[in-house]
């Protein structure tokens, strides 16, 4: 009976010993804000570090509390240190883009006000709407089947849209078209630098007889000129409604005046698959 019991006993410490080796070990886990994770043991914590360490590792690794978003220990039991940040309904940098126009947009364009870059800097907003103005009233002559909508209407439902300058590049081509009701967008970038300048010169001399005939006196006189020469290019883009690109061109200026982007611009505009003859 003795022995028996003996048995018993030694049958129970051994099943007792190995649950305790297979039962699996539980890890603390950080979830970190950047969405990575990291499995080990939590060491120390402290108001804005935690100590840790890799599990099967003993280095000890310090992580600061602002990366953690919660921390799930091995007990069971979740602290969250940085709550995740809910996305809000709309980002007010990017409005909510308002219904497609009740408009059938084939054949529809719609040219948008111009890029305007003067000596790398941004000219004022009113030169892009002249210049969008200026290729609105070529282009409209040679329309052909196609119909242009005409700036002032563009530029009010852009900013209806939320389309501005600002927030331009929150949007493809695609987005802008079907808020315009339009098939087809025109985009331009006008690029005019100084270059160098150009002096022109002259003089004149008049002589003046005395009495003395043998003796002569004159003045001379000197004018000079200076003209400031300028380059420039001209870009012109045009997408449908799908995003798609189906035309993109560019031409430097032949002439070297401020203005003569204006002859660049029609120079594309007569090339491109919008224009009629």
């Amino acid at each position: 009976m003795k022995l028996f019991l003996s048995q018993l006993l030694l049958c129970l410490v051994l099943s007792t010993t190995m649950f305790a080796q297979t039962a699996p070990v539980k890890y603390d886990v950080i979830q970190k804000t950047n969405g990575e994770e990291m499995k080990g043991k939590v060491m120390e914590m402290n108001d804005t570090e935690v100590k840790f360490t890799y599990a099967g590792e003993t280095l000890l690794y310090t992580i600061k509390k602002s990366d953690i978003q919660k921390i799930t220990f091995g007990s069971g039991r979740v602290e969250v240190i940085n709550a995740p940040t809910s996305t809000p309904a709309t980002d007010p940098t990017t409005p909510a883009l308002p219904a497609t126009p009740n408009v059938d947009p084939r054949n529809r364009v719609a040219i948008l006000p111009f890029t305007v870059i003067h000596d790398g800097q941004d000219a004022p907003q009113d030169v892009s709407f002249q210049i969008q103005s200026e290729a609105y009233h070529f282009l409209n002559k040679h329309a052909g089947v196609y119909t242009l909508v005409d700036p002032r209407t563009v530029n009010v439902a852009l900013n209806k849209a939320g389309i501005t300058k600002a927030t331009f590049m929150n949007y493809s081509m695609d987005e802008i078209a079907n808020a315009l009701g339009v098939e087809y967008v025109v985009i331009g970038t006008v690029s005019v630098n100084r270059t160098s300048a150009t002096t022109y010169g002259s003089s004149t001399y008049n002589d003046k007889e005395n009495k003395d005939k043998n003796k002569k006196s004159g003045s001379e006189s000197t004018y000079a000129t200076s003209t400031q020469n300028y380059s420039s290019k001209t870009e012109i883009s045009i997408y449908n409604n799908k995003g798609q690109t189906i035309s993109n061109q560019n031409r430097n200026s032949m002439l070297n005046t401020q203005d003569a982007y204006h002859s660049t611009l029609e120079y594309l505009l007569k090339r491109c698959p919008l224009y009629t003859k």
